[in-house]
């Protein structure tokens, strides 16, 4: 008895994206703009971060930032009227961004007045982990609230990413959060994750955060 055919379109869909994420690289090396992506759950502090690094960039670097979310341009106008140009990305539903969906974000900026391109994701820690978007590397914020699980229970996001940042450190006195925990947790599934605490209500770790980013910023744009 014939059998029917199946189509992992799923597979399909991620192969045709990784080579698609790779085509965008080659077009942002070749304008000298280097792109972060930059991944959560929804109130980690993406968009507060985002505002606590400004003063270390102001006169180095050129920027701008894509938010993507379902709805809404809250966080977008938060980030213009601090003064960093910012879109506004709506993904009509879809809970993550592809490399295609990226470049169109991309284009509404002119890159070659920029050095870095941020793209604030989606807030979620399971579908943006699983698409290229053609980004050189990967960021990920986990909060002090949200627990030290996380990377046991979500461990792609922590295997794509290059860099954690641990957010709202100013909050560990009120939360059992195991940093030996979360760090071994995070470094058995990705060993060469680079790991930095942060607190971007109060200032605390920024300069460290911002000198890395800035080093990394020069170097995918040597």
């Amino acid at each position: 008895m014939e059998k029917a055919k199946v189509i992992e379109l799923k597979e399909t869909i991620l192969e045709d994206n990784n080579a698609d994420a790779q085509v965008l690289r080659q077009e942002l090396k070749a304008q000298k703009t280097c792109l972060m992506n930059l991944m959560s759950s929804p109130g980690s502090g993406k968009t507060s971060t985002l505002l606590a690094l400004k003063p270390y960039f102001e006169g180095k670097i050129k920027w701008g930032v894509m938010e993507a979310d379902i709805d809404s341009d809250v966080d977008a106008n938060t980030l213009i009227e601090a003064g960093i140009p910012s879109i506004q990305l709506h993904t009509g539903g879809m809970c993550h961004l592809d490399a295609d969906m990226t470049r169109q974000g991309i284009r509404a900026f002119d890159r070659a007045e920029l050095d870095f391109v941020v793209l604030e994701n989606i807030g979620n820690l399971v579908c943006p982990a699983e698409f290229d978007t053609g980004a050189n590397f990967n960021l990920t914020i986990l909060s002090v609230p949200e627990g030290d699980d996380k990377p046991a229970k979500y461990p792609l996001m922590y295997e794509v990413s290059d860099v954690l940042v641990i957010n709202k450190i100013d909050a560990l006195p009120v939360f059992d959060f195991r940093k030996d925990y979360v760090e071994a947790c995070a470094r058995r599934l990705n060993p060469q994750i680079k790991i930095f605490y942060i607190s971007a209500k109060t200032g605390e770790g920024m300069k460290e955060l911002a000198d890395y980013l800035l080093e990394k910023i020069q170097e995918v744009n040597a």
